[in-house]
């Protein structure tokens, strides 16, 4: 019997990983293809890191006044927020001699002002699929980042089989590293554990709040996008994305990501969803699990 289980499991080639008994059923499915990594990248790299480097500057701008402990730290940093701010306040029509009483907007709002979209949770079209994922407000073009995959990022030799247990919300990258999704159970307990372990002083290397109904990244939502089915396409597609090591440290408190195990020398794995057309207002969003990695 285990061996059996052993081979279904060495054969099975989809993002997410067969945990749940209806993963393994014979069914009839949406299948995406993938023959090689280098063409599971719907836009570049340097798209993805400009992208969040926009919204993450822009969360941290709008946050400035909350901001000083790690300011402290870092006066060469203070002063090109300083600037930063000011330009954003001419912009907003926001004036004010004290650049630390800016009007706050909320994660969702700024979302909007910086790419052009809201992105939230609520009741799924499909029948029977609880939580979805929609565009709110604005518009989403084609090859926008616009969503993230929040989650404890093990590799191949790390333990996740009790985590794993009844969890719908393990993705699998090509390379065989996997995110845990899920926000109960064991696995908020050791996504909450592994952020605080890795916190320097003021410095937070990882956004917690995804956890709670109020994400403080708009884009940490991406786990409760659903599948797509016959009916209903897919209108975006996950893509692999490392963290390199230059991202700006101020900035990290915003990415939904920790690894299980401390290791310095690598990169942080994070997932984005990434738009395959123009999504208007009120549009669900799909992805495909059934995309095959071989």
């Amino acid at each position: 019997m285990l061996r059996g289980l052993r081979r279904r499991w060495d054969s099975y080639k989809y993002r997410f990983v067969p945990w749940l008994a209806l993963n393994l059923r014979r069914k009839r499915r949406t299948l995406r293809y993938v023959p090689e990594s280098s063409q599971d990248k719907i836009i570049s790299d340097e798209d993805v890191f400009e992208t969040l480097l926009k919204i993450f500057k822009a969360l941290f701008i709008n946050d400035f006044s909350r901001q000083a402990h790690i300011l402290a730290f870092l006066p060469e940093i203070k002063h090109k927020y300083l600037e930063l701010l000011t330009v954003e306040q001419k912009l907003s029509k926001v004036h004010s001699c004290n650049p630390l009483s800016q009007h706050v907007f909320s994660p969702e709002e700024v979302l909007f002002n910086t790419l052009g979209f809201m992105v939230s949770r609520d009741r799924s079209s499909l029948v029977s699929a609880g939580t979805g994922v929609f565009v709110t407000k604005g518009f989403v073009r084609k090859g926008t980042v616009v969503s993230m995959y929040p989650g404890t990022v093990y590799r191949k030799h790390e333990p996740i089989f009790f985590q794993s247990l009844g969890n719908p919300f393990i993705f699998r990258c090509i390379d065989g590293v996997l995110i845990d999704g899920n926000d109960k159970g064991l696995s908020r307990s050791v996504y909450r554990s592994c952020c605080r372990r890795d916190q320097l002083g003021p410095f937070q290397m990882s956004d917690e709040s995804w956890l709670t109904a109020a994400p403080q990244n708009p884009l940490a939502v991406g786990q409760y996008v659903n599948n797509c089915s016959h009916e209903k396409a897919a209108n975006v597609c996950y893509q692999e994305f490392d963290v390199p090591a230059y991202f700006p440290v101020e900035l990290k408190q915003y990415l939904p990501n920790i690894v299980y195990s401390h290791d310095i020398e690598s990169l942080l794995r994070c997932i984005v969803l990434v738009t395959l057309r123009d999504i208007k207002q009120g549009e669900e969003l799909f992805s495909n699990y059934y995309t095959v990695v071989s």
